[in-house]
């Protein structure tokens, strides 16, 4: 139930979650990342499909210090960099699941499908 009469704490509570996830892309990336293998950059991009290169490191800049992904450096030639999603970020679960049934009804109601 949507809490009444604009509560400052839940303003406040969900204008945060809104900074850490804020744009079309963040969620996507998590929920690419939520099966819990490490993926590379490269990966990553074609599972989400449509951003650009650009867009998605900045995004996984902006994940990483949210602290719902780890990025790690391998010593190797050329490095190596992975990317996982941490505890904090799949305590989103939740959140993605729920999305993922309301988008289903809002396409049903919207468009007929």
């Amino acid at each position: 139930m949507l809490a009444k009469g604009g509560c400052p704490k839940t303003m406040l509570s969900i204008r945060d979650a809104l900074e850490a996830l804020e744009g079309k892309w963040k969620l996507l990336i998590l929920f690419a990342l939520s099966e819990g293998a490490p993926k590379r950059f490269g990966e990553i991009s074609k599972a989400v499909n449509g951003i650009t290169d650009k867009t998605l490191s900045k995004e996984l800049k902006s994940l990483e210090a949210n602290k719902l992904i780890k990025r790690e450096v391998y010593d190797t030639f050329p490095p190596m960099v992975e990317y996982t999603i941490t505890p904090h970020g799949l305590s989103l679960e939740k959140v993605l699941d729920e999305l993922h049934f309301w988008g289903l009804s809002h396409r049903k109601k919207v468009m007929g499908r």
